[in-house]
């Protein structure tokens, strides 16, 4: 795969400038910390399957270092990565809100399923750990015509759904974004639903995103993105390899309050966005609704 293998090479090369960074006694961080990140960068040898694995990187309960939260933690030393992600966004034919939602979700766990993400000599591999290291941020942009067709030319993954299209792309810098998609419009993405979304099927997974924040569709399929990713890190591999099985089917629906309410206290994983954009840090924004991480 030519394309991939280019797109490897370059995330390599504006990787050894972060990683310069991260192992320079500029950088403030524990001994541990310090000892781990220069292994990551600075070894010569292969990455394992444990390294690349989510589980590993996934945040425990009560650490205090997840990727979403708000406020300063030892991830914000790491060099930091972000998961592009494209709409396809034509005038005369848009996507419905929901689906573009669902879509992008699905294109999360596509990527992270992807054997060029868990191999242990996947080409997207080290890029991915990386990027899970690190706070985990999820930029959507939107792309038309000619944009979209140089967006595809890109090493990355396309996602369809009912009405949308969603292109995913392993992780690049923060600052590294290909000069196909940089720049694409971020902002002001808006999309609507014909009619309301039918009620979800109690028995399959559901993203659950809070009433009470408002956010464009840009910023809801970013969250929706980091719910699906929390219950992904949650599942066992059985569960993992079912639920790719069914081509990651899963819905994304609002709840009443109260109903908002008792999923947060449930115990199922919830995003508490760090706040960069459009909402107040800490906000709670998705419910991550599996099946098999229910209790009672």
């Amino acid at each position: 795969m030519p394309g991939a293998v280019a797109g490897s090479a370059m995330f390599r090369e504006a990787k050894r400038s972060l990683c310069m960074a991260a192992c320079s006694p500029g950088i403030i961080c524990s001994a541990n910390t310090l000892r781990s990140r220069r292994a990551r960068c600075c070894q010569t040898g292969r990455v394992t399957s444990a390294d690349t694995s989510p589980s590993s990187t996934a945040p425990r309960a009560g650490s205090g270092t997840g990727p979403f939260q708000a406020g300063t933690t030892e991830r914000d030393a790491a060099p930091q990565f972000v998961l592009p992600l494209v709409v396809r966004l034509e005038r005369a034919a848009p996507p419905a809100r929901t689906d573009a939602l669902e879509t992008a979700a699905r294109a999360v766990l596509t990527l992270l399923s992807d054997e060029r993400a868990t191999d242990e000599d996947g080409a997207w591999a080290e890029a991915v750990r990386d990027w899970q290291d690190a706070r985990i941020r999820k930029v959507v942009r939107r792309a038309r015509g000619a944009e979209w067709r140089r967006a595809e030319s890109l090493p990355g993954i396309t996602v369809t759904g009912a009405s949308a299209e969603v292109r995913v792309f392993p992780p690049v810098p923060l600052d590294g974004w290909p000069k196909e998609l940089v720049k694409l419009q971020v902002s002001g993405t808006e999309l609507d639903d014909p009619e309301p979304p039918a009620a979800p099927d109690p028995a399959g997974p559901v993203l659950w995103l809070n009433p009470a924040v408002t956010m464009s569709a840009g910023k809801a399929m970013a969250q929706a993105g980091h719910g699906a990713q929390l219950a992904w890190w949650r599942l066992s591999a059985a569960h993992r390899e079912a639920w790719r099985a069914a081509d990651f089917a899963l819905r994304v629906r609002t709840p009443d309050p109260a109903h908002w309410e008792r999923l947060t206290a449930s115990g199922l994983p919830v995003v508490r966005d760090a706040g960069f954009t459009e909402i107040a840090p800490g906000s709670a924004t998705v419910v991550a609704d599996h099946p098999a991480l229910r209790t009672g």
